[in-house]
């Protein structure tokens, strides 16, 4: 990146000082304000800012099942995950040059979880992931990725990314045990209870309520690293109630709580390179599988825009008008990023809002990225400590981040343009109500395309949006046409 194209722009800043070392010029540190200390403290913050994901994207993809009930191995999910998160984070560090960290993204992988993996095997789910990462990368090339963002209006992006944060906390609460769904034989018309009986009972169940607890409260307080502190004392205290408790078996769900021995082991790849790019579309049919790879695409799409550029703010990395110099080179990162996400099977990889621990530490280069990505690395041996974390443990930081994303959203939708706020309502409530993002997507563009044509404000509808509105009617319209 030239100077030009990546300097922050800052009237009040005095000349930049001379670099110091290669280091400091490739990474342009002195340039950017910044420090080599500084960057190195920012790059250990977003890590451990951010960490909670070599725990939490296991539970999401492990406990889910392909259409022949395979599952996925955890060991070789952590792995994946953390040889991701390395790769992704290095890259754009080096590339990218920006403080930016990344790895599998949360909202995405139960896409993949849910609604991909249980009409395809697990390779078929991957290979549309990895069709989504080639279809950003081929949209930054051409330059139609900013273009195709603007065809969505604001409103409803940010509808879509709280439908995202309602669906994540949702996942949460029942991988917990605090919410279940109420078996079929019961002669009710409620759908979900709270507890297994109606009741918070057992150890497991209050080992999620103090992590809640203790993970809000940590982000009141505004403590680095909030959620990771919360899993790391939450587990250890699991350890404990399992050691000291009779539980029945099954108490935890997937994940024990016991100590694995000797807490380092080689890492297991058996997950990489199990892809296949085309199987899914004679599994699910080409148009299903198109909607695929679409809300794949759409989920990381939005989301790596709003923290690049909110990332690139808060560092002072954007101009006086908004503008993010040399943000292709970041994109088309991102969208490397989300192909090898789906080609290690760890899911799509995106851009991490955490970062901001990082930049809040003073890290304004890619260096801090260097060294996240050196970081993660490191966890790639001990993967044994991620594995023993109970969903229990681990799942509170669905209900903050979920409170992250709706708290950062829900501010910024023009609630007075109906036309804007009934599309934004519907994709936010529809994914959890229907426990699908794609059905989420899908009525929320309708509606917009239907109610600016009702209001005749048709002109103001981007062609795009009405083109993907007849695609999702269509796909609604396809058991009734007798096409499933």
């Amino acid at each position: 990146m030239s100077p030009s194209a990546s300097a922050p722009v800052d009237a009040k800043q005095p000349a930049a000082p001379e670099p110091r070392s290669g280091l400091d010029r490739f990474f342009k540190i002195s340039e950017r304000g910044s420090s080599v200390a500084r960057e190195i403290r920012g790059g250990f913050a977003t890590f451990f800012a951010m960490a909670y994901i070599i725990v939490l994207n296991p539970i999401i993809l492990g406990s889910a099942k392909d259409m022949y009930g395979h599952q996925l191995d955890s060991g070789q999910l952590v792995t994946a995950t953390v040889l991701t998160a390395a790769f992704s984070t290095l890259l754009m560090g080096v590339i990218g040059n920006v403080p930016i960290a990344l790895a599998a993204g949360l909202g995405v992988n139960t896409v993949v979880a849910l609604q991909l993996a249980p009409r395809m095997s697990w390779p078929d789910a991957m290979g549309m992931v990895v069709l989504a990462g080639i279809v950003v990368m081929l949209l930054v090339a051409t330059g139609l990725r900013e273009r195709v963002m603007h065809a969505v209006p604001a409103s409803l992006r940010k509808g879509i990314a709280i439908g995202i944060g309602l669906f994540i906390l949702l996942i949460g609460l029942v991988d917990s045990g605090f919410v279940s769904r109420i078996p079929d034989a019961a002669h009710t018309t409620v759908p979900l209870q709270l507890g297994g009986d109606g009741h918070l009972n057992g150890w497991p169940v209050l080992v999620f309520v103090i992590g809640a607890v203790l993970t809000l409260a940590l982000l009141v307080r505004k403590v680095p690293g909030a959620i990771l502190i919360s899993i790391v004392a939450m587990t250890v205290v699991a350890l404990i109630i399992d050691a000291v408790a009779d539980l029945p078996a099954g108490a935890w769900g997937l994940t024990v709580p016991q100590w694995p021995g000797n807490p380092v082991a080689t890492p297991d790849f058996g997950l990489i390179g199990q892809v296949s790019l085309f199987g899914g579309f004679s599994e699910v049919g080409v148009l299903t599988g198109i909607l695929f790879v679409f809300t794949v695409l759409l989920s990381c799409f939005f989301d790596a825009m709003g923290t690049i550029l909110g990332v690139g703010d808060e560092a002072k990395l954007t101009d006086p008008e908004g503008n993010f110099p040399g943000i292709n080179k970041v994109l088309f990162v991102d969208g490397i990023a989300v192909a090898a996400g789906g080609a290690s099977s760890s899911s799509a990889t995106t851009c991490f809002v955490e970062s901001t621990a990082g930049v809040g530490e003073g890290a304004r280069t890619g260096f801090a990225s260097i060294v996240t990505g050196l970081l993660f690395t490191v966890a790639l041996f001990l993967t044994p400590l991620a594995t023993m974390v109970p969903s229990q443990a681990a799942t509170p930081a669905l209900l903050a981040v979920g409170f992250l994303i709706i708290s950062g959203s829900v501010r910024d939708i023009d609630w007075s343009d109906y036309t804007l706020a009934i599309p934004a309502f519907l994709a936010m409530v529809m994914m959890p109500f229907t426990y699908s993002i794609t059905n989420g997507i899908g009525i929320g563009f309708i509606a917009f395309s239907v109610l600016r044509v009702a209001a005749g404000r048709w002109r103001e509808v981007p062609v795009p949006m009405y083109v993907v509105s007849a695609v999702f009617v269509f796909y609604y319209a396809m058991p009734a046409l007798g096409l499933t």
